[in-house]
């Protein structure tokens, strides 16, 4: 299965994104730190797109729940983030950030406005997102339009789903190609949310409520 994935890939690098242009990806230095640090994405690469939909009312809910578009995870989570952004810059596309780490105040808060499981996870069980282990992302292209997944980002509908397959060429190969590159890289997808990726054995680590200082 992991070889036929890799087939995948590599047809999409070949085909598929050949044509558009893109800047390739340039590090900073890393600060050296344990694997389950909570830290600031950005300050290990500026080649990811930010778009913290929870800090805006850009979102389901409506409304703001963070006080700034600031993305954290734990280490071990950037270091997968920054081989996969590395790996698809060479297909001049990149990695666009929608929800990162989410401390369990916040997941409060969500659970306030939309007690609905289906929606949010319950904060008294928690979820990967409050480990630091979870990320909501797409990809855009050198323009920084977000490639066609068939819905937007936080779409609650059977089109969002891995297994839906009323779609146009074009999203089924954009949904391939992100799901390829995720699972072969240290991630694990849910059905029901093409933009949801979980660390593997991200659930091993603890709920956490860190905050972090906005500017």
């Amino acid at each position: 299965m992991k070889a036929l994935l890799t087939l995948l890939v590599l047809f999409f690098y070949l085909g598929g994104f050949a044509q558009v242009k893109f800047a390739v990806q340039k590090e900073k230095p890393n600060v050296i730190c344990n694997d389950t640090t909570f830290v600031n994405i950005t300050d290990y690469s500026d080649n990811f797109i930010i778009d913290m939909k929870y800090a805006t009312i850009d979102n389901f809910l409506k409304a703001k729940v963070y006080d700034c578009a600031t993305c954290y995870l734990r280490y071990k989570t950037v270091k997968k983030l920054l081989e996969i952004n590395s790996i698809v810059t060479k297909n001049k596309i990149k990695i666009k950030l929608f929800d990162c780490y989410r401390p369990l105040d916040i997941q409060k808060k969500m659970w306030a406005l939309v007690s609905n499981p289906a929606f949010v996870a319950n904060p008294v069980v928690g979820s990967i997102h409050n480990r630091g282990c979870a990320v909501d992302l797409t990809l855009v292209d050198q323009y920084g339009a977000e490639l066609d997944m068939g819905t937007p980002f936080d779409f609650f509908g059977p089109a969002a789903s891995h297994q839906y397959n009323k779609l146009n060429a074009t999203v089924k190969k954009n949904r391939l190609y992100l799901k390829t590159t995720m699972l072969l890289n240290g991630f694990a997808s849910i059905d029901s949310e093409w933009w949801h990726y979980n660390l593997v054995n991200g659930a091993s680590e603890k709920i956490a409520n860190f905050k972090w200082t906005c500017d």
